[in-house]
């Protein structure tokens, strides 16, 4: 791993630049926008005010429906960091979120795992 002075980037070899999550949020970490790890993300085709860099990848990830675990994984980021992320460009107006009702479905815990194990897979 290299380590380096306050001006200079710190860089894992293997894993890129090491960036806190809490500074992708500017230090938030609650969503304003309830969804759950299922829940479906789409752009809505609206423009998106100056927004940062991880904002308009998400933008660009979302032009067909995905999860929010999926976004999360195209990212690299926590969970609840790509929740926030989301949030900011529900608050906007650049993508909209679907919950999905697993309640009605009746679905296991080992079907959605599986279900989860074979999205990633996939990535």
């Amino acid at each position: 791993m290299n380590m380096a002075g306050d001006d200079e980037v710190w860089l894992d070899d293997e894993a890129g630049p090491l960036i806190r999550p809490y500074t992708v949020n500017a230090g938030r970490t609650r969503p304003t926008v309830e969804m759950d790890l299922l829940s479906l993300v789409v752009t809505t085709g609206k423009p998106s005010p100056d927004v940062d860099p991880e904002h308009v990848k998400v933008i660009g990830l979302c032009q067909t429906p995905l999860s929010v675990v999926e976004v999360a994984a195209h990212l690299r980021l926590p969970v609840m960091v790509t929740k926030v992320l989301l949030a900011d460009l529900v608050d906007c107006g650049a993508v909209v979120v679907w919950e999905t009702s697993t309640s009605s479905s009746h679905v296991t815990d080992r079907v959605l795992l599986e279900k989860l194990l074979d999205g990633l897979q996939r990535i």
